[in-house]
């Protein structure tokens, strides 16, 4: 492959590599959410750098579409943002991946036709790179499209398995890989390399439909790994740096987010991937090893509010009860009111809470809540023993001490937010209903456990007058 050199100016060149760098500094910032806004900054100057030079490329031959396309996708993506609600992010993450990888495989498609317009046999690194994008844009294109369903509620969250799933898909990937062979071949027998792009495109599918939705959050960030491989691959086709160095930043950072995941619910990739773990939520409770007399108390917003207003020590576990029911204002405005009383408060936050990593943080950034409060995993699990009351808000399975204690459980080993060591704990849920997970939270029946039965944002409300009053 020649080198870019021989196309774009030096200081275009040069101005990708400042592009580049700001990239690099906007994801370092990224790492904390008390820079990541003007991580985020930095990134959008760099790639508006990124796209200016691109246009002034002497090969750009049509501004009009290109500026026509521009102002088509600023109006959605303005529209689309405005509109979203924070618990439908993950869906729109997964959206903006389909959309990703579909590019990427529409430009390796053009790159084809480019050289099937002109009958000229392209470089052999040329085609790898070709069907390279194509596979990897296809299967991220209709893999999201499919992930996105399920999170949004269009097909069912229960994994989709059916007998010799797994030798079809063999025989999918097989049929691929000899149609790539035939095409290094024949570069330009077009049927075939249509045929291979409908096959990626069903592969995608047959990707994510096995997968449960409880693990829908993994295979978001994978999938997002999978766009930054596709747009790379797309780099390589147009001989773009800028391209494949974004693309590469991309899939590296989404492979580290998916494995740093998995690790947080102590389960391996080919597990999720596989096992068809995660029916995307149950109804009635039940116990691992059969029916069992258990006993829930129960406890009103009054009396909640004299635990937390009396205590020393309070810590907030806010899970996707609290996204659904956009309670993070009255979560904030109930810590405000317990600290005017001399209360601790501090916020726990599992890596895995809600339908995206950084789900908890994002929703109490929105709400003001200070980043000093903001306690991991790993920092608060110690301090539940020193604990009055932990204040559960639409959490399940992170904090179901199954995992720790009950061998036999599905979720046995995953780490916890372990708040049943706390002096009380109050769970605010709708019901008794299981989570992702479709089992039984024993924390729910444990002696110190109180139950407040409603809304997030209606019982949180609540306590909060109570509080107002103490």
């Amino acid at each position: 492959m020649s080198s870019i050199s021989e196309y774009i100016p030096t200081s275009i060149q040069l101005t990708y590599l400042l592009a580049a760098s700001l990239f690099f500094v906007g994801l370092k910032k990224l790492g904390s959410p008390a820079t990541a806004r003007n991580g985020n900054l930095w990134a959008a100057v760099g790639m508006l750098l990124a796209i200016a030079v691109t246009l002034l490329d002497q090969e750009v031959l049509n501004y009009q579409m290109i500026l026509i396309g521009i102002a088509i996708g600023s109006v959605i993506g303005a529209i689309g943002a405005y509109k979203v609600e924070m618990t439908a992010m993950p869906e729109m993450v997964g959206l903006f991946n389909g959309l990703g990888g579909a590019a990427s495989a529409l430009v390796a498609v053009g790159e084809f036709w480019r050289y099937f317009a002109g009958l000229d046999n392209p470089p052999l690194d040329t085609t790898i790179t070709v069907l390279l994008g194509v596979l990897i844009g296809g299967v991220t294109f209709t893999g999201s499209l499919i992930a996105f369903a399920k999170l949004k509620g269009i097909m069912s969250g229960s994994p989709i398995l059916f007998p010799l799933q797994q030798p079809f898909n063999a025989l999918l990937l097989g049929s691929f890989l000899a149609g790539c062979v035939y095409i290094c071949l024949n570069p330009l027998n077009t049927p075939v390399f249509l045929a291979l792009a409908g096959i990626s495109l069903v592969l995608g599918v047959m990707f994510v439909i096995p997968i449960g939705g409880g693990d829908m959050p993994v295979v978001i960030s994978l999938l997002n790994s999978f766009s930054g491989l596709a747009a790379s691959a797309a780099g390589f086709v147009v001989m773009n740096n800028m391209l494949i160095i974004a693309g590469a930043l991309v899939g590296a950072s989404g492979i580290i987010l998916t494995v740093i995941m998995c690790k947080a619910m102590n389960r391996s990739l080919t597990n999720v991937l596989f096992a068809g773990f995660g029916t995307g939520g149950g109804t009635a409770a039940t116990a691992a090893g059969g029916k069992v007399d258990k006993t829930v108390h129960s406890i009103d917003p009054e009396e909640s509010a004299m635990m937390l207003g009396y205590a020393r020590s309070v810590a907030i576990v806010p899970g996707y009860g609290m996204a659904v029911a956009q309670a993070q204002h009255a979560v904030r405005e109930l810590a405000d009111q317990l600290e005017r009383l001399g209360v601790e408060v501090k916020y726990a936050i599992h890596p895995v809470a809600g339908r995206m990593p950084g789900h908890m943080n994002v929703l109490l950034a929105e709400a003001n809540v200070p980043y000093e409060q903001l306690y991991d995993m790993e920092d608060i699990n110690p301090d539940f023993d020193r604990t009055d009351v932990a204040l559960v808000i639409g959490a399940n399975d992170v904090v179901n001490p199954a995992a720790r204690d009950n061998a036999g459980s599905p979720i046995y080993g995953m780490p916890i937010l372990e708040v049943d060591k706390a002096g009380h704990t109050i769970v605010i849920k709708r019901s008794l209903n299981t989570g992702f997970a479709g089992i039984d939270n024993d924390l729910f029946y444990k002696d110190k456990t109180m139950m407040l039965f409603g809304s997030a944002k209606d019982m949180v409300t609540k306590i909060v007058g109570e509080v107002k009053q103490l």
